[in-house]
């Protein structure tokens, strides 16, 4: 999350008017901000992609025709008492119905939303506020910069790992694993959905003209228009058949819907469902998939699902193992972990490092400090890649010392890159530099090395410390050096003494 104080400020005024208002629930409140943010940035998304349309000589159809009255535009003029019934009774139900009828999963979960705002004052008020804020030139990820800014106001922050990944980290990811038009894409704990559209924006980026691309000082990429995506097959699998995203919260399930159709998935596939559990039955299904899932979290022992081996109750453990049942064989995978999962010597930890090197081919780890998660957690993590099938020759390893943005609570930024630009650089041409200087920030280990260390992928197991051998003088120079110090020392107490007695 990247806001300016002054967009803070407000969002901060926002939360203040709601908990007065009686919302006190930050889920619940950030649900409500989250409608009202969709239905201004429904009426700029549709004003974009008629420019879009037109760029590329196209037909559009505004998703407004025949509603304009549900155009923010129109409706924010309303004093308090008129706006808060109109948008109640004509514009939320239109919001939750704007694919026409088509029994999508955007309509099949938005059916039970239900808008709770009490006063027309507070709507008024947080029309003006969300208003201000300008959103569609701040920030392309509105909800999940909001939710993440929210949740790290709360005590909670974090308890079942509802936390956001930040965007610059999940950037590096996409790139790392590089999805492309034909992949099919899941995120089994999708949350609001960061992972999915991010690799949405990171296909666009492969097929939109290099000279109508724009890119931030966050290195942030803009006016994707995929202008090089000529065939209509192609758009309708993007829509439909790419990103399927799951959760077991509803409230996050709805955001990520909405965070999706703001990014233009028209049709997301994002379902709630524990995809640790019995209700869970996909196999082998996609090409792709890129996640950070719940690092502390504990699940019921009689809820996992019978096809997963290891025999533990460890979230992190068991979404990596079911990860590698997801994948289509040659599928590629991008998940983060906690760093126990990389040396921890239980029986489950050393199951599923055996799993990814002797059945995958782990292609890389990723060793990140431990402020990349801040304020939120200060728990270390790396980032694994690795493809299913096959078994690993010998594993890359990177140790990233800096992310772009200090390391404290705070996160300000220092560069905005850090060692990321190297990291994609260095693991792009792996296998022309075969780096085996263990000194550096990467190289690679061999796989006999790793079986013998008990298949423990700690980058600390395998890089040499270079320490830099320091001569002192000996210890006669530095005492004749010490009587010459007292000596000089003497002198100029002497002089000093002499000139005051001039004075005098």
């Amino acid at each position: 999350m990247r806001l300016s104080p002054e967009i803070k400020s407000k969002i901060d005024s926002l939360w203040d008017k709601f908990w007065s208002g009686g919302l006190s629930n930050p889920l619940a409140s950030i649900e409500q901000m989250s409608y009202l943010i969709f239905m201004k940035r429904l009426e700029e998304m549709d004003v974009m992609e008629q420019r879009r349309a037109n760029a590329m000589d196209k037909e559009y159809t505004s998703i407004f025709e025949g509603n304009e009255d549900c155009r923010w535009s129109v409706w924010k003029h309303k004093s308090a008492e008129d706006m808060l019934e109109h948008v109640r009774d004509v514009v939320f139900p239109f919001m939750k119905n704007i694919h026409d009828g088509e029994k999508t999963l955007f309509s099949q979960h938005m059916k039970d939303a239900v808008f709770t705002i009490p006063k027309p004052t507070l709507l008024q008020e947080a029309v003006g506020i969300i208003d201000e804020l300008n959103i569609a030139a701040q920030s392309t990820d509105v909800q999940g910069d909001l939710y993440e800014y929210l949740l790290s106001q709360l005590s909670t922050a974090g308890k079942n790992g509802q936390f956001r990944t930040p965007r610059h980290i999940i950037r590096m990811i996409v790139e790392l694993v590089d999805p492309d038009i034909n992949d099919r894409i899941c995120d089994p704990a999708c949350g609001t959905g960061g992972f999915l559209f991010s690799a949405y924006k990171h296909i666009l980026h492969k097929y939109t003209s290099p000279e109508l691309i724009e890119q931030d000082k966050e290195g942030d990429y803009h006016n994707l228009i995929g202008d090089n995506i000529t065939e209509e097959q192609h758009w309708n699998k993007i829509h439909r058949d790419t990103f399927y995203g799951f959760d077991f919260d509803s409230t996050m399930i709805r955001i990520g819907l909405m965070n999706m159709v703001l990014h233009g998935i028209k049709y997301p596939h994002i379902e709630l469902v524990d995809t640790l559990s019995n209700l869970y039955n996909e196999e082998e299904r996609y090409t792709v998939i890129l996640a950070n899932p719940p690092f502390k979290g504990s699940i019921d022992k009689d809820s996992i699902n019978d096809k997963l081996t290891l025999n533990t109750k460890k979230t992190e453990l068991l979404f990596v193992e079911n990860m590698i049942r997801l994948l289509e064989p040659g599928g590629k995978c991008g998940v983060i972990v906690p760093q126990g999962v990389l040396f921890g010597n239980s029986k489950a930890h050393k199951g599923l490092r055996k799993m990814l090197i002797d059945t995958c081919q782990l292609e890389g780890i990723v060793s990140m400090p431990s402020g990349v998660f801040k304020p939120y957690a200060g728990v270390s993590t790396a980032v694994l890649i690795f493809t299913k099938g096959g078994e690993t020759e010998k594993a890359w390893f990177y140790d990233m010392e800096a992310d772009g943005y200090s390391l404290d609570d705070k996160r300000i930024p220092t560069d905005m890159k850090g060692d990321i630009p190297d990291i994609i650089e260095r693991y792009t041409n792996r296998h022309e530099e075969s780096p085996e200087d263990r000194k550096n920030k990467c190289f690679y280990v061999p796989v006999d090395e790793i079986k013998e260390n008990d298949y423990d992928l700690s980058i600390s197991r395998y890089k040499e410390i270079e320490y830099e051998e320091i001569e002192y003088e000996k210890p006669e120079v530095i005492i004749q050096r010490i009587d010459e110090l007292e000596d000089q020392i003497k002198s100029n107490v002497a002089e000093l003494k002499a000139m005051l007695k001039q004075d005098s």
